[in-house]
């Protein structure tokens, strides 16, 4: 899923400290076995989770993870993404987290850390999650300190849209998957010449972090954060900065002002944009647009030295390491990482599945638009979303300095410098 600004988060020190006090040894959670008879497994869960629409799909999941567990309750807990996480940290607070519960990548090493999750040591000895079902790079997110905490429910990663109606009339070639940064800056200012009179953008892009600097900085031989330090002074990375800095001075792509009076899907979809770099969560908005039949993906472009990286992000179901029945959490966070629970929310539409060789209903759902770069990009070039035990207090740097300097008049290494000073200050408090 697309990750949403962090509005709510707690103050750092207030989190760390209350979520510390209550940690100690994950204990016998970590240990739990799923006994070989699922009639010996008992007890009642909770199974947290924060989007309403996918909420249908993992009611389908819970009755036939009771098909194979029938005395095993589970109850779901929805809560909006606005106040999920604030809840969730007043609950670990006082030891009273969910059973099993949703987890996303920039809270995930908090709770961690502070050992308020069970690793899945004792799932993936006896074989009941397989690591390698999965994409690596969305279990090294949900890993630290070489242990495995998460098992990885669905995941998006990014490629490049654009409309081939408006190509067709700007009269430009259409992108391909060898098309570089040069290629794309040279469509730009053709699409902008033709298109540009009739109100329309020869780019749409939002100037966000997972959509667009972070797969530039990382193709571009760049990082966001590495060994607890901030990539953002690095000159790759401000070469990837200064990339999306000219096409918004060039009139090429909307300014950070003007995507907040119209979101850049938007624009998109409406057929005021010819191209635009996002994620596979857009795909239901391209088929409720009047122009759905307008649009493809191909793969992003390359960076000048030839290399083509996208951030993965997805949701990884979790335990709790405090639950009151671990082995019917064990049992049924194994559930929700096999096969079965993938095709079912799968078939549901309800998001692109982790688990390899279950895409094909989410490809199959739109097969216009060529979603099989979505699952490429996962197989082949994804990194990891990046994150830290505190990711939202630099996620807020990231909002407040980077993209209000897209286009403007302050070179992209002064923004670079800044924002990697004020980013290590903040994560050395986080040793």
């Amino acid at each position: 899923m697309r990750i949403p600004p962090l509005k709510a988060l707690f103050a750092a020190a207030l989190a760390v400290t209350a979520l510390a006090a209550c940690g100690g040894n994950s204990g016998a959670a970590d240990d739990a076995k799923v006994p070989d008879d699922p009639a010996q497994v008992k007890g009642d869960l909770t199974y947290a989770i924060w989007d309403v629409n996918q909420q249908p799909a993992m009611q389908q999941i819970v009755k036939a993870f009771n098909q194979q567990y029938p005395n095993v309750k589970v109850s779901i807990s929805l809560a909006a993404f606005d106040q999920y996480f604030t809840k969730l940290k007043t609950q670990g607070s006082s030891n009273n987290l969910p059973d099993v519960f949703w987890m996303n990548g920039p809270n995930f090493q908090l709770f961690a850390a502070n050992k308020q999750l069970a690793t899945l040591d004792g799932l993936t000895g006896a074989k009941k999650v397989d690591p390698a079902n999965y994409p690596k790079a969305l279990d090294d997110l949900y890993t630290l300190d070489g242990k495995q905490y998460g098992v990885p429910k669905d995941f998006d990663t990014i490629a490049l849209w654009y409309n081939k109606r408006l190509f067709a009339e700007a009269k430009v070639a259409a992108p391909t998957a060898d098309w570089t940064w040069n290629d794309y800056k040279a469509a730009a200012v053709k699409l902008k010449a033709a298109l540009g009179p009739k109100g329309i953008f020869a780019t749409g892009d939002s100037l966000g972090n997972q959509a667009d600097y972070y797969p530039a900085m990382l193709s571009n031989g760049g990082f966001v954060i590495k060994d607890g330090k901030s990539g953002y002074a690095d000159p790759k990375s401000v070469e990837a900065l200064q990339f999306w800095s000219d096409l918004v001075k060039g009139g090429y792509t909307p300014s950070n002002a003007q995507n907040a009076e119209t979101k850049s899907q938007d624009r998109f979809f409406d057929g005021k944009a010819a191209m635009m770099w996002n994620g596979n969560w857009v795909v239901s908005a391209a088929l409720k647009s009047p122009y759905k039949n307008d649009f493809t993906v191909v793969p992003l472009p390359k960076a000048p030295n030839g290399q083509r990286k996208t951030v993965i992000h997805g949701i990884a179901n979790v335990m709790s390491a405090k639950s009151k029945n671990p082995e019917a959490a064990a049992a049924f966070l194994a559930f929700l990482g096999g096969k079965d629970a993938a095709l079912i929310q799968a078939k549901a539409g309800a998001a692109n599945p982790a688990y390899t060789g279950t895409q094909a209903d989410f490809v199959n759902s739109a097969p216009q638009y060529n979603l099989k770069t979505y699952i490429d990009a996962a197989e082949q070039y994804a990194e990891p979303y990046p994150v830290s035990k505190d990711t939202g207090v630099w996620n807020k740097l990231e909002t407040d300095v980077i993209a209000p300097a897209f286009g403007g008049d302050k070179p992209m290494s002064e923004v670079g410098a800044e924002v990697a000073a004020k980013m290590d200050e903040a994560l050395g408090k986080e040793k």
